[in-house]
């Protein structure tokens, strides 16, 4: 059946009371091609095209489903709709979706400790809008409708829980699913709702043990094991126990879990480029291969005691610590050290050197070790008191703090390479070969190594936390259209700070006792599990034998305070509002709403250290010359309204509208202080990378416009559409900048446009400003979830479908939005009975962009990741009422992150890190 086709059939089998209902969607009532307006024209058109289909064909469907269960008669027998674990997720987070006044999606757990996901941040893109960003194959951070993961707020019961490393957004991944009862994304806020997420605000609610019927004991456990790493399986255990006393009056919940995970991640990219007339040379090839161990430890729990009717005591507490190690072997190839003129280009098409050949050119070996333990926590009291006629009167208070320790070294050495060369015509098979094999230990002879450095490393301790008191009070009134009132303030006293040390081995290690390759070296084989024509092998300096050498010479090394990487940013943020309630008929159609406004205050302080002279026994670093500080306060005024009409019993319009701010974000490249890092490189020249602190910055702010409307059929389905829009103001964008000095020393840049000294040391100087312009960010979501028991003889199956198109903004004087796919798409088939079920699920992002604040693998100048869809598999299998089973694929297609730069044939990375496999249990007692 052709496109055409189905508009037609799909149009043709909505009767004339159902179509009146839909018209909205489309751009006028009864219009064959109502759809068609909404698809953009783009390579990726008939993929669009096939899933604005499906959600076309899911309001034929929806009608034939309500045809189909309309109520039976009285006279007749109704057998029991049975609605098992899955299903009922889906229609509880539904339900929820429905009755919110807000515009928002979410997830509900199966059960108690049973999360339709491996990973939280997985699960969260399952939801319209929503992306995720990967770390060795597994979700980390997420983004909202564009919008990075420092722009959303992350809160567990409504209040901020801090993440272990505020410079990274929240890491989902350090929390384990077993946390989670539900989780909502909110995409447009209350004035009662605290201020901070100008993307959207995460919501992951935890278990309640009034929320939960009786006694419950469960025991779990789980095993996963990714492919490329191999190995043995790993392994999960959890344990979880509600309970209630003193006739219901007091609940009890404790919840704890242990996991390891292993996995790797292999990268191949090309970190430098020469630029040239318009022509880009590879100048700098690197391997990096990391192999990541993980052991999580996750404790919560809650305390609910109801001594009255009208009075309610919770105390709820979540720890979670996560210790993890990253074992990092790289190639860095230096084409173009010690000279430019070693790289002769072979084959030059649109652009681009595609093959060169590349003479007597430097190659660093490099061992990196990474331990870095990290945890997150907090502690919350509510108090909930009603026992004032017409008033409901709430109490918070609350601490959360995450902490990260980085510890890293590293061991580099130096070798020339002959002639090599390298062809990058073909993406997909990059041709690489050196006149020497890199597994050869005789070229690693210490007595002859152009540099062999040990330790090169770093401690750094990153903290953040906050204190915080609530009051809310709420009147009802119930008078017209006004429902009642609620007025609240809340203080909050926020703390982020780092504080570095370095330490560097500051000569080369001498000969008599270095260790040789030969003797102790560790060999690396099967680099992108073998899937391109290039040395996949090949050895790597042993940490190990480098620490036993210094020990046996008694040589220590020296820990240096970081002046220029260390800094504290306190902020005083106190905030009020109101909010209006309301509820009534208008044109005899229901509806329900708020108006609102709340007031935010922010004193921030900034505190950092100047740098004086380079320290004596760590040139790397200086030695600390004084302090300063920056002080910085401003006032936000957030209007809010959110409306919800019922147009029929199943049609819903939801507008909402609102002024929404994040505070200046603090990343790599921007860290509100000044910070400076130097290294050496192997041609003894200093590499400095440099962020000029921005304390001065204002609070990006956005006017957010929603509307959608939502069809609510049937048992657990629901189809809907909308737009949004968000208005951008004093964006924060990045700019590198090579000044004509920096503390007195003169720059300038050199033909690869690095900016130089006349020494030959290189700055990377980055400095952030606010954009003066306004970018709007719009874009559509569609959203079809549907049971097909109506018209299938085999009960049990169903669909759940998104998709979301994001208008890509850049301004012209300088923000732009990274890591924004333009189109995004999840689809999940299921089936499931009492004792079985599956789910089959794609999750599709078209190409986004990222600088080197977003990815490590991007270079100075950038890259493109390509799209891709990645497809997951679930099993279930109910032994009996006690006992359950599980088994996941997660990437089961095997795809993999590849990017290029400025145009799709000009390769610029390739990774691997392959499917991972889960099989678990769960006990009920």
């Amino acid at each position: 059946m052709q496109s055409g086709e189905v508009l037609k059939w799909s149009a043709s089998c909505l009767p004339a009371r159902r179509c009146s209902a839909l018209a909205p969607i489309g751009s006028n009532k009864g219009d064959n091609n109502m759809i068609e307006h909404k698809i953009p024209a783009s390579a990726t058109r008939g993929r669009h095209k096939a899933f604005a289909l499906a959600l076309l064909a899911g309001a034929c469907f929806s009608d034939a489903a309500l045809a189909q269960t309309a109520p039976a008669p009285a006279a007749e027998s109704v057998d029991e709709v049975v609605v098992t674990a899955f299903r009922k997720s889906l229609a509880t987070a539904l339900e929820t979706k429905r009755k919110d006044i807000r515009v928002s999606d979410g997830i509900s757990s199966e059960d108690i400790g049973k999360f339709p996901s491996e990973n939280i941040a997985e699960a969260i893109q399952r939801i319209p809008g929503v992306q995720i960003s990967n770390i060795n194959g597994r979700g980390s951070t997420i983004s909202i409708r564009g919008l990075g993961p420092q722009y959303a707020l992350t809160t567990v019961n409504g209040q901020a829980f801090k993440s272990s490393n505020f410079t990274d957004g929240f890491r989902y991944d350090v929390i384990q699913t077993e946390l989670a009862s539900g989780i909502q994304v909110y995409k447009s806020p209350t004035a009662d709702m605290d201020a901070g997420g100008l993307a959207g605000t995460v919501n992951i609610d935890t278990v309640h043990p009034f929320d939960v019927k009786g006694r419950q004991l469960i025991l779990a456990g789980k095993m996963q094991k990714q492919d490329l790493i191999g190995g043995d399986p790993t392994g999960k255990y959890g344990l979880t126990y509600v309970d209630h006393f003193f006739d219901g009056k007091l609940g009890v919940f404790l919840g704890g879990g242990y996991q390891e995970l292993k996995d790797r991640g292999d990268y191949l990219w090309m970190d430098r480029w020469t630029v040239s007339n318009g022509t880009y040379t590879p100048a700098r090839l690197r391997y990096r291969r990391i192999d990541r161990e993980t052991k999580r430890s996750m404790i919560n729990g809650a305390i609910q005691y109801k001594p009255t009717s009208d009075l309610q005591i919770d105390l709820i507490g979540t720890y979670a610590k996560d210790k993890t190690t990253q074992d990092i072997h790289q190639q860095v190839f230096l084409f173009t050290t010690p000279s430019a003129s070693n790289v002769v280009p072979i084959t030059v098409t649109n652009g681009t050197a595609t093959k060169i050949q590349v003479n007597n050119f430097r190659l660093e070996n490099n061992h990196q070790f990474e331990n870095r333990p990290q945890s997150t926590g907090a502690l919350t009291t509510n108090i909930h008191y009603t026992g004032i006629e017409n008033w409901d009167f709430k109490a918070v208070g609350h601490y959360s703090r995450g902490s990260a320790q980085h510890n890293e070294e590293a061991a580099i050495l130096g070798i020339n390479i002959p002639s090599a060369t390298v062809d990058i015509s073909n993406p997909k098979n990059i041709v690489f070969s050196t006149s020497t094999a890199l597994t050869d230990t005789a070229q690693y002879n210490p007595a002859t190594l152009i540099r062999n450095t040990y330790p090169n490393g770093a401690y750094r301790s990153i903290d953040s936390y906050e204190d915080a008191g609530q009051f809310d009070a709420k009147r009802y009134i119930d008078y017209g259209f006004l429902e009642s009132i609620a007025v609240g303030a809340k203080i909050r006293k926020e703390v982020l700070k780092r504080y570095v040390v370095r330490k560097d081995g500051q000569n080369t290690i001498p000969a008599s006792y270095s260790p040789t390759m030969a003797a102790t070296g560790i060999a690396i084989t099967n680099f992108l599990d073998g899937d391109m024509t290039l040395p996949a092998a090949w050895v790597s300096p042993n940490l190990d034998a480098y620490r036993a050498a210094l020990k046996a010479q008694g040589v220590s090394i020296y820990e240096a305070f970081d002046p220029a990487g260390s800094f504290r940013v306190e902020r005083e943020l106190t905030s009020f509002y109101a909010m209006a309630n309301l509820k009534g008929e208008v044109l005899s159609k229901t509806f329900r709403g708020n108006v609102g406004v709340r007031s935010e205050s922010t004193d921030q302080t900034v505190k950092g250290y100047i740098g004086g002279a380079a320290n004596p026994q760590n040139t790397e670093v200086k030695l600390v010359a004084g302090t300063y500080t920056t002080k910085k306060s401003y006032d936000n005024i957030l209007p809010s309204a959110n409306f919800s009409v019922d147009l029929t019993d199943n049609l819903l319009l939801r507008v909402a509208a609102a002024k929404v701010l994040v505070r200046p974000i603090i990343d790599s490249n921007n860290q509100l202080a000044t910070t400076v890092t130097t290294a050496t490189d192997t041609t003894g020249h200093k590499v400095n990378t440099i962020s000029i602190g921005q304390g001065d910055l204002n609070p990006m702010t956005a006017n957010q416009l929603d509307v959608s409307l939502e069809y609510y059929y049937g048992q657990g389905n629901g189809l809907s559409a909308g737009f949004f829009s968000k208005k951008v103001k004093n964006g924060v964008y990045t700019s590198v900048i090579c000044p004509t000095s920096y503390e007195g020393t003169a720059l300038s840049k050199d033909a690869s446009n690095v900016c130089v000294s006349a020494a030959g040391d290189t700055y990377s100087i980055t400095q952030s400003f606010n954009d003066n312009k306004t970018v709007d960010i719009h874009g559509y979501e569609l959203n079809w979830q549907q049971s097909f028991d109506a018209w299938l003889p085999i009960d049990g199956f169903g669909l759940i479908a998104n998709y979301t198109h994001v208008n890509p903004a850049t301004s012209t004087t300088g923000f732009r939005l990274a890591n924004l796919s333009e189109h995004t798409a999840n689809g999940t088939v299921y089936w499931e009975n009492q004792t079985f079920s599956a789910r089959l699920s794609a999750n599709y992002r078209s190409a986004y962009d990222q600088t080197s604040v977003e990815s490590f693998f991007s270079g100075p100048l950038g890259h493109t990741v390509a799209s891709r869809t990645q497809f997951d598999l679930n099993l279930g299998y109910n032994f009996n009422e006690h006992l359950s089973f599980a088994f996941a694929a997660m990437n089961i297609n095997n795809a993999q992150e590849k990017a290029y730069l400025g145009n799709s044939s000009r390769w610029q990375m390739s990774s691997a890190t392959g499917p991972s496999y889960y099989l678990s249990f769960q006990y009920k007692m």
